[in-house]
C-alpha cells in the first residue's frame, strides 16, 4: 500500500445504518452507508470496506453495538458464576432497593446467570489481602467439570477481596482456560470493594465477551492483522481489538461514544466549548452535555445491571427514526421503544409492516424518495400511504394527524 493511498477509516455500527467516514493523508474526507446486519453485524462493516477500498485502508477506528445489543437482548453466551461460598447469589439479591417505587406491577429483569450456574468455592482471602483459607485446586476443577456438563461457555469469576489479593482468582482463571473455557475475573475487569456492583459488571463482560471475540476475530481476518484495528470504548478513547475481545465491558457505549468525542472536536473547532450533543440515529437518540470538556462517569445501568467503568455520560432515550408507531388499548399513540432496525426496516425502506418515524417523515413529504442516502437508496412512499391511513383510522385522525402526531411524540420523547 502506498502511503498517498492510506486511509484511516472511521466505523460505527447502529441498529439501522452503518456509516463510514474515511479520511485521506492529505485531509480529504469522504463518507459511505449502508443498512447494518443485525443478524450479522460484520456483514455491513466489510461491505463498506470493500467499497473503500479494503486494499488502501492503514487504520480502523471502530464504535459497535455488539456487546450491547447482547446484552439488551439477552442473547450472549451461557454463563456460570464462581464465587465464595455464600455469596452466590450477590448478583440476584443486589441492593435490595425497588427500582420502580410506585409500579406495582414492575418486574425485576433476571440475573443474567441462573441459580443453577452460580457455583461457590470454600477458599477465603481477608480485607488485609492475607489468606484465611487457601483454596482447593480439587475443588474448583470440579465446579467447572460441572459448568462444562451443563454447557456454559463462559465463567465470571468474583472473590471476596480480589482487589486486594488476585491469588484465588488467578487459580480459578488458569483452571479455567486451561479447560478451554472464556473467563472474566474481578480483579481484572474491576479491581474495587462493592460486591454487588464488581459482580454484576465482571458478569457482563463475562456474557458478552466471547461474542465480541468472534466478531472482531472475523473482522480482523478480513483486515489481515489486529493492528489495524482499533475499538471505541465507552471512555472516548480507542483500545485494541486484543484487549476488547477480553475486556469487552469496556466498549458497552462505543459508537455513542464516539459521537460525543466527534461533536466535542467540531465544537472546539468553531470556537464553542459549551455543547449539548444530539446524536439521533433509527433506534434511539443519545443526549450528552460538554461543559468544557466531555462528561465522564463510572457508574451507569444497562438493562437493570449496574456496570462500573469509566464511560461518557450519555442520556439515551429509545426514540429514534426507526421507532415504530402504535395505537395502545386505551386509544392513546405510542412511539417506540421498539424499532423496525434495519431488518424488516421502516415500511418506505421495501420491507417493513409497521409505521415508524422515518414513515412520518416521508409522509408529511420532509424526505425526498430519489435522494434518500445522495440517492443511493429508493424510499418507497406508495408502500406507506395504505398503512398510514389504515392506522389513522384505528386512531381516530387523519392520516396527515397521526403522522404529524408521531412525530411529535417522538419528540417529546426526545426533550425529555
Amino acid at each position: 500500500m502506498e502511503l498517498h493511498d492510506a486511509l484511516v477509516v472511521g466505523v460505527d455500527t447502529g441498529g439501522t445504518f452503518t456509516d463510514f467516514v474515511y479520511v485521506t493523508p492529505d485531509g480529504e474526507v469522504g463518507t459511505y452507508k449502508t443498512l447494518s446486519t443485525p443478524k450479522n453485524p460484520a456483514e455491513a462493516v466489510l461491505k463498506g470496506l470493500e467499497v473503500i477500498g479494503v486494499e488502501r485502508v492503514a487504520h480502523v477506528v471502530h464504535g459497535s453495538t455488539v456487546a450491547t445489543n447482547a446484552v439488551l437482548e439477552r442473547k450472549g453466551v451461557k454463563t456460570a458464576l464462581i464465587t465464595n461460598s455464600g455469596f452466590e447469589d450477590v448478583i440476584e439479591i443486589g441492593r435490595q432497593n425497588r427500582e420502580r417505587i410506585y409500579d406495582l406491577l414492575y418486574v425485576k429483569p433476571p440475573p443474567l446467570v441462573p441459580e443453577s450456574l452460580r457455583f461457590g468455592v470454600s477458599g477465603r482471602i481477608l480485607c488485609t489481602g492475607e489468606e484465611e483459607t487457601p483454596i482447593s485446586r480439587e475443588e474448583v476443577e470440579s465446579v467447572i467439570e460441572r459448568i462444562l456438563k451443563m454447557g456454559a461457555e463462559s465463567v465470571a469469576v468474583c472473590l471476596l477481596f480480589s482487589f486486594v489479593n488476585p491469588s484465588h482468582e488467578e487459580v480459578i482463571s488458569e483452571i479455567c482456560e486451561k479447560r478451554g473455557l472464556s473467563v472474566s475475573a474481578s480483579h481484572r475487569i474491576l479491581p474495587e470493594f462493592r460486591e454487588f456492583e464488581r459482580t454484576s459488571t465482571t458478569v457482563l463482560n463475562a456474557y458478552v465477551s466471547p461474542i465480541m471475540k468472534r466478531y472482531l476475530t472475523h473482522l480482523v481476518t478480513r483486515l489481515g492483522g489486529d493492528e489495524r484495528l482499533r475499538v471505541m470504548q465507552s471512555n472516548g478513547g480507542s483500545i485494541s481489538s486484543r484487549t476488547a475481545m477480553v475486556e469487552s465491558i469496556r466498549t458497552i457505549l462505543s459508537g455513542p461514544a464516539g459521537g460525543v468525542v466527534g461533536a466535542f472536536e467540531v465544537g472546539r473547532r468553531a470556537g464553542y466549548d459549551r455543547l449539548i450533543t444530539f446524536d439521533m440515529g433509527g433506534t434511539s437518540t443519545d443526549v450528552s452535555l460538554v461543559d468544557g470538556k466531555v462528561s465522564l462517569t463510572t457508574e451507569s445501568k444497562i438493562s437493570g445491571w449496574p456496570i462500573r467503568v469509566p464511560m461518557i455520560d450519555i442520556h439515551t432515550v429509545g426514540a429514534g427514526g426507526g421507532s415504530i408507531a402504535r395505537i395502545d388499548e386505551g386509544g392513546s399513540l405510542k412511539v417506540g421503544p421498539e424499532s423496525a432496525g434495519a431488518d424488516p426496516g421502516p415500511i418506505c425502506y421495501g420491507k417493513g409492516e409497521e409505521v415508524t418515524v422515518t414513515d412520518a417523515n416521508l409522509f408529511l413529504g420532509r424526505l425526498i424518495p430519489d435522494h434518500f442516502l445522495g440517492g443511493k437508496m429508493k424510499l418507497h412512499p406508495e408502500r406507506v400511504v395504505p398503512r398510514m391511513e389504515a392506522l389513522a383510522e384505528k386512531a381516530g385522525l387523519s392520516p396527515v394527524e397521526l403522522a404529524e402526531g408521531i412525530l411529535d411524540v417522538a419528540n417529546a420523547t426526545m426533550e425529555k
